[in-house]
């Protein structure tokens, strides 16, 4: 990246002549890389995830159990990303919870390559920890390196950022993948590790770049609160040590005794945060009907997500057993299927922008709630799409390549239909009270899609084969029916907005 910095000629110490990222404060490359780093260690690894978990040489686990557990696993990412913000703005700041959480995440994928099942899910669990805190906090030290959110060089920022996460989102499943597939399972694991410590190593060497508001703690607690919240959160983390210890001491530990209550957890503690603003006295009425109008746009999220996500594990387990995956006769590992959506976006998404802008001069530019419902119908496209692969399949041959990625050539627009318009409108629809809290808000939505497919495919709930046609059909169908349902209702949706387009 070191060609991409350039030095104004003017004297050192005047404006100006500092050392810029694409004319951009010095800190960005710094956040930049940090985040390609993570992503690549993170996107690599959950290539590898469900191939690793149905492997005969692997856990050798069934594909709805494998499902289960991976589905579980990104739930929980993103629903730490609650926590993690809270640890930033009560005890750390964003600066050092970055840190701590790049070292967490090391430790994570460290764990993840010991060849050894019984530490496999703490490798597991420290790495949904270590991103959730980090996922939080590193795009608000984006902002900091920019005066206000009117300066206007912020919404670049953001894009070269973006960048950063598909570019690592992008290489880490042919590198980590292809070593994962074909040399060792846990030498990939191993090279994840590598990855997001080459990210902790440059984030601590160039943090003097940042903005001094990064280390700072927003609402830093007293002594007396870290006492009480000390003794709070010991007494909470207590039970399920002490409960846990007395089912696995007599002998009835499974691995749902884990996988269940996390998944419950995971529909609960949204549904339980929306209803705790909702319920705000403290909120005008503005701000209520606001956030009553979020409640529509969140459950299509946690429907699209549910489906979306599905990419890394219904998908990948399908084409592992049932995909031709070959170009020209050359056989490619199955990981390489999760660098399609990147690429893709790294593609569109400039089309994407460049649209809404054409048609909003024109204006002819789609609300809010009708991309969501754009968003829905091309998600419940996608799996229509993945009928095909399916019925091919069933007649005892392999699915082609191209198939397979079609479906997420359509599920990328699907994305880019809903998923940059639903940050944009959490910010815009926010209480000011809860203005940093919707965003992790907004993953929530997330966690409660991943949680539902968790529940359905898991053999102790609903038992259910997610790469059977009938229930791809209804998944598909329920995704339009949405869509539908959305756009049927975008009036009273718009009427709860108030202001905000």
């Amino acid at each position: 990246m070191a060609s991409s910095l350039t030095k104004d000629s003017a004297r050192p110490g005047t404006p100006g002549s500092e050392k810029t990222f694409f004319g951009h404060p010095r800190g960005l490359a710094t956040l930049f890389m940090t985040e390609m780093w993570e992503r690549f260690s993170y996107y690599g690894m959950k290539a590898l995830l469900p191939l690793y978990l149905v492997a005969d040489n692997g856990l050798n686990l069934s594909g709805p159990t494998a499902i289960t557990v991976a589905s579980v696993y990104v739930s929980l990412v993103y629903l730490l990303a609650l926590p993690g913000g809270w640890v930033a703005d009560r005890f750390l700041g964003p600066r050092k919870t970055v840190a701590v959480a790049g070292l967490v995440i090391m430790l994570g994928h460290l764990t993840l390559a010991l060849p050894s099942a019984g530490v496999f899910y703490v490798g597991l669990a420290l790495v949904a920890i270590g991103s959730g805190l980090l996922k939080a906090n590193i795009s608000t030290m984006v902002g900091h390196l920019y005066d206000g959110p009117n300066d206007a060089r912020r919404d670049g920022a953001f894009t070269v950022f973006y960048i950063g996460i598909n570019t690592g989102a992008f290489a880490a499943p042919l590198i980590i993948g292809t070593v994962g597939e074909r040399v060792n399972w846990h030498l990939g694991f191993a090279l994840a590790a590598l990855g997001m410590a080459l990210g902790l190593v440059q984030f601590l060497l160039g943090t003097r770049h940042l903005s001094e508001r990064s280390d700072i703690v927003p609402t830093p607690m007293d002594a007396d609160e870290k006492r009480s919240t000390l003794r709070k959160g010991l007494l909470w983390l207590a039970v399920p040590v002490v409960f846990y210890s007395v089912v696995g001491l007599s002998g009835h530990f499974t691995q749902n005794w884990a996988m269940i209550p996390l998944t419950v957890i995971g529909l609960i503690v949204p549904i339980w945060v929306i209803a705790r603003i909702k319920r705000d006295k403290e909120l005008s009425s503005t701000e209520q009907s606001r956030v009553s109008a979020y409640v529509y746009f969140f459950v299509a999220a946690a429907v699209f997500w549910m489906i979306y996500d599905q990419n890394a594990t219904t998908l990948s387990i399908f084409a592992e057993s049932k995909g031709d995956n070959s170009v020209l006769g050359w056989e490619f590992p199955v990981s390489w299927y999760q660098s399609v959506n990147p690429v893709l976006i790294m593609a569109i998404a400039p089309v994407f922008a460049w649209l809404w802008v054409w048609l909003n001069r024109r204006g002819k530019e789609p609300s809010t709630v009708v991309k969501f419902a754009s968003g829905l119908l091309l998600i419940g496209a996608s799996f229509f799409v993945f009928l095909i692969p399916l019925s091919i399949a069933e007649g005892g041959e392999k699915a082609a390549a191209m198939w397979i990625v079609a479906i997420y050539f359509v599920q990328t627009l699907g994305e880019l239909t809903l998923s940059p318009v639903g940050l944009s409108v959490t910010s815009k629809m926010a209480p000011a009270k809860y203005a940093s809290q919707m965003m992790g808000v907004w993953f929530l939505a997330v966690t409660a899609g991943d949680s539902v497919t968790a529940l359905l495919s898991n053999p102790a709930v609903g038992g259910v084969n997610l790469d059977q046609k009938n229930f791809v059909a209804v998944e598909a169908v329920l995704a339009v029916v949405a869509g539908f349902a959305v756009w049927m209702y975008r009036k009273k949706v718009k009427a709860l907005m108030g202001d905000v387009r």
